[in-house]
C-alpha cells in the first residue's frame, strides 16, 4: 500500500522541479499521501550529526533540528505503522523544511527558517530534511519541488507549501496552523 501511495504522489508531482515560485497548494492534496491531505486552506547546509541526535531541548532553544527517517518516525509520525492516517507524535506544532544543499531557493530560505525557529522557540518545533540524504522521506511525501514546507498543527492534518515564501506569508500560515 505504501508503494501505491508513493507512486501516486510521485506521478502527481512529476512535472515539478526546484521551484522559486510562491505557488501555494491551498486545500490541495497534490503530491501528498492520503493520510497527509490538508483539512484547511492555507535551506541551509546539513547540520552536524549532533544536531540530528538532539532532543526537543534543541527545538525549544530555537534551533532547527535535522531529521532522519528514523527520527521522523519517532518525533513526527510513524508512517509505517499508520500508512492510511495521520497520527502526529509531537508535543508541539511543527514545521519541516524539505531541502537540498545544492538548491539556491533552499539556501535563501534557511536564514528565515532559523529566525522563525528562534522567534517561536518553545511553541513550534522546526525541523529540516535533506531529501538527498533521506530519499525515503522524500518518496513518502512525494517531495519533487524544493524547498517544500510541511506545516503540522497539533490537531488535524498538515498542510504543505512548495517554493520560497516571504516572511509575512510564512507567519500567516503559522498563525493559521496555531489557530490564530
Amino acid at each position: 500500500m505504501k508503494k501505491n501511495v508513493c507512486l501516486y504522489a510521485m506521478m502527481a508531482l512529476a512535472v515539478m522541479g526546484c521551484s522559486q515560485n510562491n505557488k501555494k497548494q491551498e486545500g490541495s492534496s497534490k503530491g501528498l499521501p492520503s493520510r497527509v491531505e490538508s483539512e484547511s486552506k492555507a535551506g541551509a547546509e546539513k547540520a552536524d550529526q549532533s544536531v540530528a541526535g538532539s532532543n526537543n531541548q534543541s527545538a525549544s532553544a530555537g534551533k532547527v533540528q535535522v531529521l532522519t527517517a528514523s527520527d521522523f518516525r519517532k518525533k513526527i509520525m510513524d508512517y509505517e505503522s499508520h500508512p492510511e492516517e495521520w497520527v502526529f507524535a509531537g508535543s508541539r506544532p511543527a514545521i519541516i523544511d524539505f531541502y537540498t544543499t545544492w538548491c539556491g531557493p533552499c539556501k535563501m530560505m534557511a536564514p528565515l527558517v532559523e529566525s522563525l525557529a528562534g522567534k517561536y522557540a518553545g511553541k513550534i518545533d522546526f525541523y529540516k530534511v535533506d531529501i538527498d540524504q533521506e530519499p525515503e522521506l522524500a518518496s513518502v511525501f512525494g517531495i519533487r519541488s524544493i524547498p517544500t514546507f510541511l506545516f503540522i498543527p497539533m490537531k488535524g492534518n498538515p498542510t504543505i507549501q512548495m517554493g520560497s515564501m516571504q516572511k509575512e506569508d510564512f507567519e500567516e500560515i503559522i498563525g493559521k496552523m496555531m489557530g490564530k
